[in-house]
């Protein structure tokens, strides 16, 4: 009896640490990413389409496996209309007219793929590239900070109505649909006068909406755009996005699970590009002070940036911040990963160092790795009051500098990589890197 009582007490505490090491980061007993997820989207072959989709779908319609779509232009759900769309279906967006779909306001979305039949949208060309094509935009009524209830997406879209852009309202518990298991391929399309696409743009978006297990990979604009509203986001992926992995915007009320962002030196565009971007406005004078602005809580991220020779690559400038955050929002992240990047996180020089809006921007429990600096305000070369705050024992995050080969799993593997945290991994410490050693 004593003997079996030692054998349950040894598994515990085996159970017990496996589960502290492995806390931070996206976490799971397996690896969730397996099997709907693809890292590599330019090998897979879907298919010639067998269907258009164009204009305005305005009726409740439903898209089969069985069938090839492809978006035809600017296609919009409108009047109240439900799209449905089985698991397993693939909808191509069209290279020569840059094909997107918008889930008007009022309208919904139900893609409800399995994680062995996900849901994807990919581009038309054999040879795919980011920016083939346009994205996904879902609009909602639920509260963003700008002045009046109602605004308009300003992305160059070409509606038959005006009614077709707008989101944003008071309902806080708007309804667009469901996204889950989806994937969304080489998106991001380049505009003369509006920028880039997003991949998946949440426009007012409330938080009944159900937003899990998407994957954005190899998209020329941001991958995952948050434009106010008051959503939920649990296990969403952005692989090598040219931008922002994760832009927060206009009052955004957001929190993010269990997600990860992968960045790459080589993918990334001409201008600054993040895992992270969490704002309140573009121009000061749009955003209504007397509404909530941008409020973003994150926990159990990975954010990594996967270099052949970081040292370099923050040397040549290739490398930048994970996240950035800007003046009158309030972020917090906790049991987090931020690996590989020159520094981890910078404060908008906007944002006043005090008491007040220290206790808007918080990190706890989060391993820092292989960052050249950890948290900066931009443009400021002496940060280490900061780093200080930020590294006593009160927020109780770590610091270390190992290779990813020791830190991860398995983040190597272009078939099946595993970013989940190794065990044993962590070496618990409060003491801010010495980064004498590194180049400048």
């Amino acid at each position: 009896m004593k003997k079996i009582t030692q054998v349950v007490l040894l598994n515990l505490m085996i159970f017990g640490t496996a589960f502290a090491q492995q806390e931070k980061g996206i976490i799971g007993y397996n690896n969730w990413l397996n099997p709907w997820t693809e890292f590599r989207p330019s090998k897979v072959e879907y298919g010639q389409p067998t269907q258009i989709l164009s204009g305005n779908i305005s009726k409740d319609t439903k898209l089969y496996k069985r069938d090839v779509y492809l978006l035809l232009g600017d296609v919009f759900v409108t009047d109240s209309t439900t799209l449905t769309i089985e698991p397993g279906t693939v909808i191509i967006g069209d290279f020569k007219t840059k094909g997107s779909l918008t889930i008007s306001n009022g309208s919904k979305i139900i893609a409800d793929g399995t994680h062995t039949d996900p849901i994807i949208f990919t581009s038309s060309r054999s040879v795919k590239k980011p920016g083939d094509w346009g994205g996904l935009f879902i609009l909602g009524d639920a509260p963003t900070n700008k002045f009046g209830n109602e605004t308009a997406l300003n992305y160059g879209l070409e509606p038959s109505d005006a009614s077709n852009i707008s989101y944003g309202g008071e309902n806080l518990e708007s309804y667009s649909g469901v996204l889950r298991y989806v994937r969304i391929e080489f998106a991001g399309k380049r505009t003369r006068n509006y920028g880039y696409f997003n991949a998946l743009t949440l426009a007012g978006v409330g938080q009944k909406t159900i937003i899990e297990n998407v994957m954005v990979s190899y998209c020329e604009g941001n991958s995952f755009a948050v434009l106010g509203g008051n959503v939920m986001l649990d296990k969403m992926v952005s692989y090598k996005s040219n931008i922002n992995d994760y832009e927060f915007n206009y009052g955004a009320q957001c929190n993010i699970n269990n997600s990860l962002a992968i960045r790459s030196p080589y993918a990334s565009g001409s201008d600054v590009s993040r895992c992270m971007y969490v704002s309140s406005y573009d121009n000061r004078d749009d955003a209504d002070f007397s509404k909530d602005q941008t409020n973003v809580h994150a926990e159990n991220l990975t954010l990594i940036n996967i270099s052949n020779d970081l040292r370099n690559d923050i040397k040549v400038g290739l490398v930048n911040e994970a996240i950035y955050i800007g003046n009158e929002t309030e972020f917090s992240i906790d049991k987090s990963v931020i690996s590989g990047f020159k520094p981890a996180v910078i404060l908008d020089n906007k944002i006043k160092i005090d008491n007040e809006n220290l206790q808007r921007i918080n990190f706890t429990r989060t391993y820092f790795n292989n960052c050249k600096g950890n948290i900066f305000v931009k443009n400021t070369k002496n940060n280490d009051d900061l780093e200080s705050y930020y590294g006593s024992r009160a927020f109780d995050n770590v610091y270390s500098k190992g290779p990813d080969s020791e830190t991860f799993i398995n983040s190597t593997s272009t078939n099946r990589p595993d970013f989940r945290l190794q065990i044993n991994s962590i070496i618990a410490s409060n003491d801010i890197i010495d980064d004498d050693d590194d180049e400048d």
